[in-house]
């Protein structure tokens, strides 16, 4: 796996992450988890004892939602591999069949996202929504689980993405290593927010207003890759990104 992959899963988990339904409600995520309140959240001066909750239950969170995508990652290698003899035998558009499929989803989900058509399924927000405050790191370890089950309307495409694109890996460990980076692009972020609740809050307020071109720059991300595999185009970008940036050919060690 070169940088090219690994580029494209970190900054496709920023774009989940900043999505417009994950990025308002972190900071609402973090005081449940953490069973702390707004105030002593984004608080000037926060106690040392609720810098190491919120801290602790922001890993056990981050920790939750990758083992899940890094294990949906391992589970579309092993598919795309055992089924790489059929996906031969059957073409459309003279490319094989499933990368094809999955690039007219991926487009559809794109053209969703940019407004020319609604697709009600994915307008539903299938949140956790728990009745008891988690029992400390377990317990944020488990909502972090379920965040990665629950939360499809937004993060869903760009996810449905990054296991197309681990399903054409030559290994399970490669797959399982690139959603390990999609989350690494999601969790980053959410710690850092965590750890700088207070500034972060502030800039969601100057960043809210933008939430519509995020959407936007989401579909057009979207459009563009299925494009990409439908008409088999994927490889012709990696060979000249690789061509024009010698750097990318450099393999990551699993």
């Amino acid at each position: 796996m070169g940088g090219i992959e690994i580029g494209t899963a970190f900054w496709a988990g920023l774009i989940s992450f900043i999505s417009p339904c994950v990025l308002p409600l972190v900071p609402p995520y973090l005081t449940f988890i953490a069973g702390v309140t707004l105030d002593e959240l984004a608080g000037e001066e926060r106690s040392p004892v609720v810098v190491r909750r919120v801290m602790t239950a922001a890993f056990a969170f981050v920790l939750g939602f990758s083992v899940v995508f890094v294990a949906l990652g391992a589970s579309a290698s092993a598919i795309g591999q055992s089924i790489q003899d059929l996906n031969q035998s059957f073409q459309i558009f003279g490319q094989p069949a499933l990368p094809v499929l999955a690039g007219i989803i991926i487009l559809v989900m794109g053209l969703h996202f940019l407004g020319v058509f609604r697709i009600g399924l994915l307008d539903r927000e299938a949140r956790f929504q728990p009745r008891n405050k988690p029992s400390g790191v377990i317990g944020s370890f488990l909502i972090g689980m379920a965040f990665a089950f629950g939360w499809t309307p937004c993060i869903g495409p760009i996810l449905g993405t990054m296991l197309a694109l681990a399903s054409s890996e030559e290994t399970v460990a490669e797959g399982a290593a690139l959603l390990a980076i999609y989350s690494a692009g999601i969790a980053i972020p959410f710690l850092i927010a965590a750890a700088f609740a207070g500034p972060f809050m502030q800039l969601m307020k100057r960043f809210r207003h933008h939430m519509g071109k995020v959407e936007k720059v989401m579909g057009a991300f979207l459009v563009v890759t299925g494009l990409l595999f439908i008409f088999g185009q994927m490889t012709v970008l990696s060979t000249w990104l690789l061509e024009t940036f010698p750097g990318l050919t450099e393999e990551t060690v699993l």
